[in-house]
């Protein structure tokens, strides 16, 4: 029994024993106005004294001072934790806050967040008890429901007239969002994505960008809120970057509840960005992928260190998800703009949509070889930067509207800490390349094996150095990388790729098969 299931267990023994209301006087109608759930884009934030993957967090938090000072740090919502057994919350937190919430709303003439009830809820009663107690919303697990529990607690809230925060996750879920909404209207709800698996704990930033595009095609007018995960206000804006209406922030929040105005500002101040765009599309791409009939598990692949026409088009209807061009005076492999800007040309007219995003490698944004990369992202000829070997802060308060990725050279521990760095401040995916002497990227030498786990632990794996045809299923095997990284392994001499060695290494990756990313291949 996994994590989810044991909580959802334990409250339907609590509610066996005590009832809906828990043990708490819940009111027999309901004595307070609704608030608009998520009427502006921002900042859902909060109640949590504890959780399973953390334990106790703020086991003696107060709900309504930390409600409160939500409320004067900008929070759009209140989401208040009612499960005792592994969150330490209770209905009577919830009431409480909305009392103290309605109290600041009459004495400061501002309008105060909606409250929002997080709970695993199941059953019909429980919304009715929610909607009592005086949440303006509900949180509904699509996974944890049937189609017709989830119908029948959706109708529920529409005849109620109060909100729900719909919780989806796995491609199951779109189906069970595609069945209730042919039957009731989308307009009372809220979509959200949590970025924690809530089955073991662990977090994907991208899961979210994942399912915005099959939220949209089932209603393309809903709000969409990026769950969990969110560690710094640079991560706020990055979120808000990709289109998201809101974000919901547990842990941090509750940690440190004075600090949240620097991330409710951060989100509400960002605007949609070729960042937020790129990576929207790198996770439509694997969705989309995901959702093919058939299709096997493989990684997605990058093939770097172009400098031919025929290789990058030889590389691209070999199935490559991403061709890489390197943009550095000491590197072998560098090229000029007018051979990227043609091979985009090229690559545009045989492919279609169908073609391989570009990235231009940089290792110096302020070098000549840098500028020029970056006027070919600025026109769109390129569709990322990839900064290898060097970090991107500051480079987003440049004003310069540009896509990018980071690679990071690791060849000890102290490396990881770059890793969580990056990670920390919304780079969703970081590139783990290795680096001997001078070189930078494209050694042909592999990382450490030790070193690789430890980097899969912290995030979905994208993963170069020293990949070849002879390798790669033992690294496939190892290490279920979400993304490979080729550049030597296929090359004959630096630049010159082999076409043996391209078709030997995707004829070896059209054989991995393993739980990572589904990735159907151009024929």
């Amino acid at each position: 029994m996994n994590i989810l299931e044991k909580i959802v267990e334990s409250r339907k023994a609590d509610i066996a024993r005590l009832g809906f209301e828990c043990g708490c006087d819940v009111p027999k109608k309901r004595e307070v106005s609704v608030r608009k759930f998520l009427a502006e884009r921002g900042a859902i934030l909060e109640v949590k004294r504890a959780s399973p993957s953390k334990g106790d967090i703020e086991p003696h938090l107060d709900a309504v001072k930390t409600a409160l000072e939500y409320a004067k740090n900008g929070a759009r919502a209140i989401s208040v934790l009612t499960e005792k057994n592994y969150f330490k919350g209770s209905l009577d937190d919830l009431m409480a806050v909305r009392a103290a919430l309605d109290e600041y709303a009459a004495r400061s003439g501002k309008d105060a967040p909606a409250v929002l009830r997080k709970d695993f809820l199941c059953e019909v009663q429980d919304i009715d008890v929610a909607y009592r107690a005086g949440a303006d919303a509900v949180l509904l697990i699509a996974r944890i429901l049937t189609k017709s529990q989830f119908y029948a607690m959706a109708k529920k809230v529409c005849e109620l007239k109060f909100s729900a925060l719909i919780e989806v996750r796995e491609v199951e879920d779109i189906e069970k969002l595609r069945y209730v909404f042919s039957k009731v209207s989308a307009e009372n709800f809220v979509f959200g994505v949590n970025s924690r698996d809530l089955q073991d704990f662990s977090i994907d930033m991208l899961v979210p960008a994942k399912m915005f595009s099959s939220i949209k095609k089932i209603s393309p007018n809903a709000k969409a809120v990026f769950e969990s995960g969110i560690q710094s206000p640079e991560c706020a804006a990055a979120v808000s970057a990709m289109r998201f209406d809101g974000f919901l922030m547990g842990e941090t929040a509750a940690r440190n509840p004075e600090m949240t105005k620097e991330y409710t500002r951060a989100f509400e101040r960002a605007s949609i960005s070729e960042q937020g765009k790129f990576w929207l599309r790198v996770a439509s791409r694997l969705q989309e992928n995901s959702l093919a009939k058939n299709a096997k598990k493989i990684p997605l692949v990058k093939i770097c260190g172009l400098t031919r026409m025929q290789d990058a088009i030889l590389a691209a209807d070999l199935g490559s998800d991403f061709l890489g061009f390197v943009f550095c005076k000491k590197s072998p492999r560098n090229v000029d703009a007018d051979f990227v800007e043609e091979a985009r040309r090229v690559l545009q007219k045989k492919f279609g949509e169908k073609m391989p995003l570009l990235v231009a490698v940089i290792t110096d944004l302020e070098s000549g070889e840098g500028g020029a990369a970056m006027d070919l992202a600025r026109r769109k000829i390129v569709d990322a930067l990839q900064f290898h070997g060097f970090s991107p802060r500051g480079f987003e308060q440049q004003d310069i509207d540009v896509a990018h990725f980071v690679a990071a050279n690791v060849s000890c521990e102290q490396d990881l800490l770059k890793l969580d760095a990056l990670l920390k401040v919304g780079e969703f995916r970081v590139l783990i390349d290795s680096r001997s002497g001078s070189f930078l990227g494209g050694s042909g030498i592999r990382v450490d094996e030790n070193l690789v786990l430890k980097c899969k632990e912290k995030s979905r794996l994208w993963l170069a150095g020293g990949i070849n045809a002879e390798n790669i299923l033992e690294i496939t095997e190892k290490f279920s990388p979400e993304l490979i990284d080729v550049a030597s392994g296929v090359e004959s001499s630096h630049g010159i790729k082999d076409e043996k060695k391209l078709r030997a290494l995707f004829a070896q990756i059209e054989n991995c098969e393993f739980y990572g990313n589904c990735n159907t291949r151009r024929k």
